[in-house]
């Protein structure tokens, strides 16, 4: 006989995600798009909490908030918890600190395994060089990893819908051109990176994209939170001796 404890109003998610509010479009492999991703997820929305103002104007009460969430997340039952922004690096440790199940975040904790794979420059795509310091980096364990940066903050549409949020409608094609366009302006600045990471969400449905563009590998939040579904829900080997 199996007795659960109970206690949760809705099981089997494995993946908690801390989602900023935004209304532009996520195409598949977003973080925010359920119906591409290969693991359950619960989102906590933070309602008020923009791309801008977490780039812009972060502070003490925003951790607060975002840190209340995510106990919330763990209290519904989630088996780890990320993030709909890379820029929530800021808080990763604290967030960390609060909870007991696993957290990441942003993907650029994955930069010290990327640098420790390739033993090479780790080239990170973001969505605001300008505003990816160094806190963001120490805290995600990156700190005194050599990385080369490129941002989107001077691009058109991207900058526009995301990073200004002055509308919600979106041109993908055009998104995808800068992105691919920052990624060439990466390698050719530093033709010995090794591999990439996306610090930003909203890159990874372009990663394809940017992959065959670059020829290097590619990391990102949902690629991250995928191996992290796997190892925090287990399941058993097929196969054959």
């Amino acid at each position: 006989m199996t007795i659960h404890p109970g206690g949760q109003n809705i099981c089997g998610t494995s993946i908690g995600v801390l989602a900023l509010e935004s209304y532009f479009p996520k195409p598949p492999g977003h973080i925010k798009n359920p119906s591409s991703l290969p693991f359950t997820v619960m989102y906590e929305m933070l309602d008020g909490i923009t791309v801008p103002e977490l780039l812009n104007n972060p502070n003490g009460a925003m951790k607060d908030r975002i840190i209340e969430a995510a106990k919330r997340l763990e209290a519904k039952g989630v088996r780890a918890i990320t993030g709909s922004c890379g820029f929530l690096a800021l808080y990763q440790n604290e967030i960390a600190a609060s909870v007991s199940v696993p957290v990441f975040v942003s993907s650029l904790v994955q930069v010290p395994m990327v640098y420790q794979m390739t033993a090479a420059p780790v080239g990170i795509l973001t969505a605001s060089s300008s505003a990816l310091t160094q806190v963001h980096l120490k805290n995600t364990g990156a700190g005194g990893i050599p990385v080369k940066v490129q941002g989107l903050e001077n691009t058109s549409e991207f900058a526009t819908v995301i990073l200004r949020n002055e509308r919600t409608a979106m041109d993908l094609d055009a998104v995808a051109e800068e992105v691919i366009a920052a990624g060439r302006i990466l390698i050719e600045s530093a033709p010995e990176i090794g591999a990439i990471v996306l610090e930003c969400t909203d890159l990874p449905p372009y990663a394809q994209q940017i992959q065959n563009a670059l020829s290097r590998p590619v990391f990102d939040l949902t690629t991250l939170a995928t191996m992290v579904a796997s190892c925090v829900i287990r399941e058993r080997y097929t196969g054959f001796i």
